[in-house]
């Protein structure tokens, strides 16, 4: 009977040693520390954004010419009114010199004629008297009244003359004032087509061309971005925005949701999307920020403060989590109840506790649930 016992416990522990000799060493992982924090809803674009100038304009001129003076440079700032490009029109500086002259001599003549109306109305008034006392005939009361009246038509005559040659040198103008481009709001010029000597031609309808000037309003800015439109029914105007920027890496800048477009663009037909408008609150001031910069934007549409979350990048299909058990030193599933999420953070709601380690690299070979793992220092 000893010899049995004693046999059975040599290949118990031959095969203990056989074991603990071929078993597979720990695997070293990564792991993260299970803590609370903020977990944000967002909806953010698809494609990247654009920031954009409230006020651009593409100035054409009105009618052809030939390019005179250049009266700004590409970068200059300019002020609501001031000249920016003049055609050659010495001929209709001619033509206004000639209307205003036209117009002086219609006002003069106009005077006279109405002078004369008041004396022979003067002169009607006079026989009137006279004729009352009998002291006039009937014939020169008749002859005195026709030439007022005569008088008056003339001078109705000159005026209608002199408001004609008004007019004139009114529309001179207009057609001499339309040969200069001037800007239509303050703002810097961004590009100028066009060089003193070369001929420009007005855009004709449906056919775009380079514009004589463009304008642009740097003062007022904001993103326009593409969200895809599964997200769209859930965007609000004045939901809170978080802006970033290519040009500006490791920064962001808040924003507001300003605009929702009221119609989904097919210009991609596998992913359609909504544009959005948002606009900066407040306007950086330590980045100077430049139209058609890329752009993108995070729509937050709900936030959790203090709530117990772990990297999105840490959960398994199904929501689940490989936690670390320090007594057995293995991994072991767990199934997680989530909440908020987004591709940072996910809120738990149920099947972890505060101080829980789990596994952060994922994509770690031979990390799975049951096997002996040694924490990374």
């Amino acid at each position: 009977m000893k010899k049995l016992f004693w046999g059975l416990f040599t290949l118990g522990l031959i095969a203990t040693a056989f074991y603990l000799l071929n078993r597979p060493d720990p695997v070293q992982v990564e792991l993260t520390t299970v803590s609370t924090g903020t977990v944000e809803q967002i909806a953010a674009n698809s494609r990247a954004g654009t920031i954009k100038a409230c006020r651009r304009s593409r100035l054409s001129m009105p009618q052809g010419g030939r390019v005179d003076r250049l009266l700004v440079d590409e970068g200059d700032r300019v002020e609501q009114g001031q000249p920016l490009l003049e055609l050659w029109s010495d001929d209709l500086r001619a033509r206004t010199a000639e209307a205003a002259a036209v117009l002086n001599a219609r006002s003069i003549q106009a005077q006279s004629a109405c002078d004369t109306a008041e004396l022979a109305q003067r002169e009607s008034r006079r026989a009137e008297s006279l004729a009352r006392n009998q002291l006039a005939s009937e014939e020169l009361l008749d002859q005195r009244q026709t030439e007022a009246r005569r008088a008056r038509l003339a001078c109705a005559e000159a005026k209608a003359m002199r408001d004609q040659a008004e007019a004139s040198l009114q529309l001179n103008q207009v057609l001499l004032d339309d040969r200069i481009l001037k800007a239509p709001f303050d703002g810097i010029v961004a590009e100028i087509n066009g060089e003193v000597g070369e001929y420009v031609t007005p855009s004709p309808p449906g056919v775009p061309t380079p514009p004589a000037v463009d304008l642009i309003d740097d003062t007022c800015l904001y993103v326009r971005a593409p969200i895809d439109e599964v997200e769209a029914s859930r965007l609000v105007v004045g939901q809170p925005v978080r802006i970033t920027l290519d040009a500006f890496r490791g920064q962001s800048f808040p924003g507001e949701l300003q605009r929702i477009a009221p119609f989904v663009s097919e210009q991609e037909k596998q992913a359609r999307t909504v544009d959005v408008d948002v606009r900066f609150t407040p306007p950086p001031e330590s980045a100077h920020l430049l139209v058609g910069y890329s752009a993108d934007v995070e729509v937050i549409i709900e936030r959790q403060e203090n709530t117990l979350r772990v990297p999105t990048e840490t959960l398994l299909q199904g929501n689940q989590v490989l936690r670390y058990d320090p007594d057995s030193e293995t991994l072991e599933a767990v199934d997680l109840t989530t909440g908020l999420g987004n591709w940072t953070w996910t809120q738990v709601l149920d099947g972890l506790s505060e101080g829980d380690r789990i596994l952060q690299a994922l994509d770690t070979e031979g990390a799975e649930a049951g096997a002996r793992v040694v924490p990374a220092p």
